[in-house]
């Protein structure tokens, strides 16, 4: 996955820019954004990007705009909607706790950033952010003016809000940006991962917010702008192109080839028909079977493609009987094969232990049965003699 960095801040100096981005390729940087910042009310006409006019090196394959909206107040959000079709991205920033509720529940943004340069007026709730998180809005961390500079302030700033941010996200949907203004505040991408670390987000989640979620943000803000809501997208399915090749060779239509296949076929069509034999079955085949079959045939030859189709149906039709008749007759001898025999019947199943202990106690029962029987009778020979 390549790496990104979604916030490089855009300035006329085109001098100084080109040297950031030769920086962030000399890095590995493969995909950046160019950022405009509006603080306040928003301008009639919003900051253009001239990307076109900007020197960008090879490895960066991709140059996205962005446009960074601060909100601190709720009714600076009526003209988003007609904002985001003229940036690729979209981030707020907001500046208290109730714009962060309204980012995170109702406001349609790509992203979320959060200026940890200096220290949060609110506290970051696992149930405000989740809220983001599952309409796919991702939270970013900028790091650079926590590692510029001699600013302790911004620096502890840095790493409390990032440690409570990671915390409150559970470290999900969390992505790395620079917002360096020079080259100067740009940082490898195995020394962010390793800074995340640090802070408590682990090694694979730290890959993950410069490549995975990074990249998840650019694909899902690019959906939203090319289709409806982001749900329904019109793809164009090469209906032209299917519609020019559907004609056959100088320029016959596909009716008139079905009515060429009445025609009896000469020596060619069936040299080709008995070739369309060890083809594709054609009842599997789509509405596209007969330009199949005139292209895989000699040019200009309509009847003998056309034979081609109809001997390989009615060989299908052939084989569908066989293997029709060669079902049935298998269903029948696995029956006959299956069906147990009279001697079969008669065979009784091994007895069970507990089966031979009842027939053994049921023995013992009738010969003690039988002897008290000769007892009795004796008893009676015996009193019939003395009287």
């Amino acid at each position: 996955m390549p790496f990104h960095d979604l916030n490089v801040p855009y300035t006329t100096n085109h001098a100084d820019l080109a040297h950031t981005l030769a920086f962030h390729a000399e890095l590995g940087y493969s995909a950046i954004a160019l950022s405009v910042a509006v603080t306040g009310k928003l301008p009639a006409t919003p900051p253009s990007i001239p990307v076109s006019s900007l020197s960008v090196p090879k490895s960066i394959s991709t140059v996205l705009t962005r446009l960074t909206l601060t909100i601190s107040d709720a009714g600076q959000n009526h003209r988003l909607t007609s904002l985001q079709p003229q940036y690729s991205l979209l981030a707020l920033r907001p500046t208290n706790e109730k714009a962060l509720q309204l980012c995170c529940n109702s406001l349609d943004c790509d992203l979320i950033s959060l200026d940890f340069s200096q220290r949060l007026p609110f506290i970051l709730k696992f149930k405000t952010v989740a809220s983001a998180l599952q309409r796919g809005v991702r939270f970013e961390i900028c790091y650079a003016a926590g590692v510029q500079g001699g600013n302790s302030d911004a620096r502890r700033n840095l790493i409390s809000g990032a440690a409570a941010l990671i915390r409150a996200t559970r470290g999900r949907g969390i992505i790395f940006s620079s917002e360096a203004r020079s080259a100067l505040g740009v940082r490898a991408p195995h020394d962010l991962i390793n800074l995340a670390q640090v802070w408590g987000l682990g090694q694979e989640r730290g890959k993950e917010a410069l490549c995975e979620e990074a990249g998840k943000v650019v694909r899902l803000a690019a959906l939203k702008r090319s289709s409806f809501r982001g749900v329904v997208d019109v793809v164009d399915g090469g209906g032209a192109a299917r519609a020019k090749s559907v004609q056959g060779p100088k320029n016959t239509s596909v009716t008139e080839q079905k009515g060429a296949a009445t025609r009896p076929a000469g020596s060619g069509g069936m040299k080709d028909g008995t070739a369309g034999q060890k083809g594709m079955d054609p009842s599997h085949a789509g509405p596209g079977r007969e330009e199949t079959t005139e292209q895989k045939g000699p040019k200009g030859v309509t009847g003998g493609s056309t034979a081609r189709v109809d001997v390989a149906m009615s060989n299908s039709n052939d084989l569908k009987r066989k293997a029709s008749s060669a079902s049935i007759i298998s269903q029948a001898t696995t029956s006959a094969t299956t069906e147990p025999t009279s001697d079969q019947k008669g065979e009784e199943k091994p007895l069970s232990k507990r089966e031979m202990k009842r027939r053994a106690k049921k023995a013992r029962l009738e010969a003690q049965v039988g002897l008290d029987d000769k007892g009795s009778a004796r008893g009676q020979t015996t009193t019939a003699s003395v009287s």
